[in-house]
């Protein structure tokens, strides 16, 4: 017998996607809110800081990495994925230097220094888009449709204002770029979930939470008009279909997703609701991967075998 046995360390179990490969399809999913955020604030050139945003991530991975002497590694399209996501959670009017600096930040500070692709322990464009938040709050809070300036639809749902759900719904409202548009958001989900590549566990236990919490709290009961103004309304869809399932943030057991996801909607229903602002799901969702280390400690399965009689 002249094979032998190779030792290697885990994982051991290996498939042909990569995560660049991974990374193309989240960018190709992104298309129709990117593209239709670009159409809804072109008065705004959003595509300019579109554009720019995801351009510098890029960039600044390449000369941190160059600069390190590690290997250069834009071509899984990671840090396009990253910059894509912070455009698509910012105001059309921001300055573009203020994004390219969050780009700088969501990259360098939040996944390079801490090893990259793999081990930043929160989610790297809503931790930017939270520093840019607090770092600049009027400018982060400044919401203009076509041409005139006002209130998110949410921000009037909390002072207890009429909303147009079937504007919410299309995305003839203002708010973040990508945002917007229910719509567009779910077509390049239903995308992800066709080709395998995210599952209904988180975005469902996140979004069946939620509705519960504020079915409960929110003081309307089981409204539909209401219950469907707050799905539609903020960066809900988008961040439980694109950033709340991102692999490194989020729980590899199946019995953590659920409760990531119904930490993510607890949290999410507590700030909106109680919070001094009318959002609160980039908030959520950071403040729960830093809860992900102790949900796969309680809910890793026991070893075959461990624990048994001795």
């Amino acid at each position: 017998m002249n094979e032998k046995l190779k030792v290697s360390p885990s994982p051991h179990i290996r498939d042909k996607i990569k995560s660049s490969n991974i990374m193309l399809l989240v960018l190709i999913a992104l298309l129709p809110t990117t593209i239709f955020g670009i159409y809804n604030f072109r008065h705004e050139n959003a595509w300019l800081l579109v554009l720019v945003t995801t351009a510098v991530a890029v960039l600044s991975e390449y000369v941190y990495e160059k600069l390190m002497h590690k290997p250069i590694t834009i071509g899984d399209c990671s840090a396009a994925v990253t910059g894509l996501l912070l455009a698509l959670n910012l105001p059309p009017t921001l300055p573009i230097w203020m994004g390219a600096l969050g780009s700088i930040f969501a990259i360098v500070v939040v996944k390079q220094l801490f090893g990259g692709l793999g081990q930043n322990f929160m989610n790297p464009a809503l931790a930017a888009r939270c520093f840019l938040l607090i770092s600049f709050t009027g400018r982060m809070t400044y919401f203009v449709y076509d041409g005139v300036t006002g209130a998110t639809p949410l921000a009037k749902l909390k002072v207890g204002e009429v909303v147009n759900t079937f504007d919410m719904m299309m995305g003839s409202t203002r708010g973040t770029i990508g945002e917007t548009s229910v719509i567009a958001i779910m077509v390049g989900a239903m995308l992800l979930l066709f080709m395998g590549v995210i599952d209904l566990r988180i975005p469902g236990t996140y979004l069946v939470t939620f509705v519960i919490f504020i079915s409960l709290f929110g003081g309307h009961g089981f409204d539909a008009q209401y219950i469907t103004a707050h799905l539609c309304g903020g960066g809900i869809m988008l961040g439980a279909w694109f950033m709340a399932t991102d692999y490194v943030t989020s729980p590899i057991t199946k019995t953590g997703q659920i409760v990531y996801g119904i930490c993510l909607g607890l949290l999410t229903g507590l700030f909106r609701l109680f919070g001094g602002s009318a959002e609160g799901v980039s908030y959520a969702i950071i403040i729960s991967n830093l809860l992900v280390p102790l949900i796969e400690k309680i809910t890793l399965p026991r070893p075959f075998g461990k624990g048994g009689e001795k």
